[in-house]
């Protein structure tokens, strides 16, 4: 019996259901389930930790907690930089959904035009995302209102309360303190700030930058819980900041009052210092600026204004200024003189200048027979020119460099200048050229290629009136730091610093008593003061060659320059003035008197116990917050 077809269905299952077919189809299912168990063992396992860190930074917000910055004494503790609580508005680019369209409603409610909105989250643009974005500091009540109201339509929103830097106002020892800003992209490229952020606040200027790590202390943080929406909704726990140090500088307020005073309304610079330390008493430049705008965010228009001031306000010409010091260069001339003996028996008749390599150089007056005695107290330019020609510019300069003219000081302050005391060597290296005999007459007058400033001429004038030994300016006294600091200090402002030359005794009282005549009978007799025994030397510095009398065009009108101290030898007390433009130097020496009789006058209270007025703080009240607790009121 023949058997009967197999149904094709069945032909087709059997074929379905191959032994071969089937075992390929069991491998690729084992495949796929050991591909999905490594996956679950790395995510489950081996990145567990690194998840669950993820995990927590969905729900944890870091906030920091700036440090405030150390407040500033002056030498009796009276306050010259304090600090405020401020509330400044951050942006949360982790929180930004749609950043274009929600700008014009952040601009409305915080003032701000989109255009800088928009700057200013480009300048960040290379920042971590987690890091936050000032958008506005010193936000106001109706600001933080703003703020709050709108934290669901506005999570990227959060503000940050911090102290921020309180100044004196009017721009008073605003380049001695400094100021303090953001960091700059500059900066951030320099290794010295390898441990700062964009939005850092740093100091910028003068002590500001010198201490500035000192003073900055460390910032903390806070760990916040937020919703999905970005509210906070709780706390976990917080990192204290530390706060800087306060520092005391040795600025004597009452003598700095009275060189601001001084200086109001004129160009140039004073400081005063005390010879025995090297502490600085007073600095004053001008013109000015008020450091309270650069510790917000300075406005385009003022810092376009300052840009283009031909007077510089941001210079601080007490240790930045290189100009001819003029008649004032007559002390080391004498110095340099006498000590190489030529200066002694050497008498002069003036009859208004003289003659050398075929060209008459002028004096100011007829002074007739001068010798060393009165040389110095009656300026004569005539003696000076004959001294230097007899010197040669190498022995000027050896005596010049050997008392710091064109060194730094090594002042901790930065941006010091060098200044410049021109030789033979000098001039073929910087110029090519050879020394010219005729060259040296006018550096004779602290004229030609000599420059100097202020500090410089403090120091190297009060080394001579005391016997020779001169010492390092520094503003913070070197208690208030570490070895380590002082040592750090001293390595990054390097200069001639503290240093003996030989002096003749004969030779120190010939020249202090000379410049005792000069406040007496000499260039400075307009600035005496009775029972002080103050002594100087005045500078009138041409800016061109020859002066027109009554000229307006400034260009025309020399620097006046005045150099003084009390008492005439080893002085307690030496004060340089710069007027710039100020003519005469004898105007700039009525400057002087006015620091020296203010630091006399103190003495002598201290020392019969009489009271002295107390000083009003100089700090200025903020413009939109009350100052912190504990500082003192501005004087009216």
């Amino acid at each position: 019996m023949s058997s009967s077809p197999t149904p094709d269905f069945l032909n087709e299952r059997q074929e379905k259901l191959a032994p071969s077919k089937l075992h390929a189809a069991q491998y690729i299912v084992a495949l796929i389930l050991a591909i999905l168990f490594a996956g679950l063992w790395r995510l489950q396992v081996l990145g567990a930790s690194g998840y669950r860190v993820l995990a927590e930074a969905n729900r944890i917000r870091k906030v920091p907690v700036l440090a405030p910055r150390g407040r500033i004494f002056d030498r009796e503790g009276r306050i010259l930089v304090d600090n405020y609580p401020s509330t400044s508005c951050y942006l949360l680019r982790e929180q930004i959904k749609d950043a274009q369209a929600d700008l014009p409603l952040i601009s409305a409610g915080l003032h701000i035009p989109v255009e800088q909105i928009q700057a200013t989250i480009r300048h960040f643009q290379t920042a971590p995302a987690y890091q936050p974005i000032p958008l506005k500091q010193d936000i106001t009540p109706d600001e933080q209102a703003f703020i709050e109201a709108h934290r669901n339509e506005l999570p990227e929103l959060e503000t940050l309360d911090e102290q921020r830097r309180l100044y004196p106002r009017d721009g008073f020892a605003a380049h001695l303190i400094g100021y303090v800003g953001e960091v700059s992209e500059q900066m951030l490229d320099d290794p010295k700030y390898a441990f700062y952020e964009p939005g850092d606040v740093v100091g910028r200027s003068g002590v500001e930058q010198t201490y500035d790590s000192i003073l900055r202390g460390q910032d903390g943080s806070r760990d916040l819980i937020v919703n999905s929406h970005g509210k906070e909704v709780g706390h976990l726990g917080q990192e204290l900041a530390v706060p800087g140090q306060d520092l005391k500088l040795t600025i004597d307020l009452d003598i700095q009052m009275a060189a601001e005073k001084a200086m109001e309304g004129k160009i140039g610079a004073m400081v005063a210092m005390d010879p025995h330390t090297g502490e600085i008493l007073a600095m004053v430049s001008r013109p000015t600026f008020d450091p309270n705008e650069f510790s917000g965010r300075l406005t385009r228009t003022s810092w376009n204004s300052i840009l283009t001031n031909p007077d510089h306000p941001l210079l601080n010409k007490t240790i930045q200024a290189q100009l001819a010091p003029g008649s004032t260069f007559k002390i080391i001339m004498s110095l340099a003189g006498l000590e190489q003996g030529a200066a002694q028996n050497m008498k002069v008749d003036c009859q208004g200048g003289a003659s050398f390599y075929g060209h008459f150089y002028h004096c100011d007056l007829h002074h007739g027979m001068v010798d060393i005695h009165n040389a110095i107290p009656l300026s004569c330019d005539t003696f000076y020119y004959t001294l230097a020609n007899r010197l040669g510019i190498d022995t000027i300069a050896k005596y010049a460099t050997g008392l710091g003219i064109g060194q730094k000081t090594g002042i901790d302050l930065p941006d010091e200048v060098t200044g410049t005391m021109p030789s033979v060597a000098w001039k073929m290296k910087t110029q090519h050229q050879p020394w010219y005999a005729g060259e040296v007459i006018s550096v004779g007058i602290g004229q030609g290629a000599v420059t100097a400033s202020p500090i410089q001429l403090a120091r190297a004038l009060s080394g001579i009136a005391s016997g020779g030994v001169l010492k390092r300016p520094h503003i913070v006294f070197p208690s208030e730091i570490s070895k380590e600091e002082q040592e750090a200090i001293a390595e990054t402002f390097p200069g001639s610093g503290d240093k003996t030359v030989s002096i003749s005794p004969d030779n120190w009282q010939i020249i202090t008593d000379a410049m005792a005549q000069t406040t007496i009978t000499g260039t400075a007799a307009a600035s005496h003061l009775e029972g002080i025994d103050f002594v100087g030397k005045t500078g009138t510095a041409d800016l061109v060659s020859g002066r027109t009398k009554g000229s307006k065009d400034r260009a025309t009108i020399p620097n006046a320059w005045f150099v003084g101290m009390t008492p005439r030898r080893n002085p307690d007390i030496v004060v340089a003035v710069l007027w710039e433009h100020g003519y005469w130097g004898n105007n700039s020496a009525k400057l002087g008197a006015q620091i020296i009789n203010a630091y006399v006058t103190k003495q002598r209270k201290l020392e019969h116990n009489i009271r002295i007025a107390t000083v009003p703080s100089p700090v200025a009240k903020p413009a939109t917050q009350p100052p912190a607790s504990g500082t003192a009121p501005a004087a009216e």
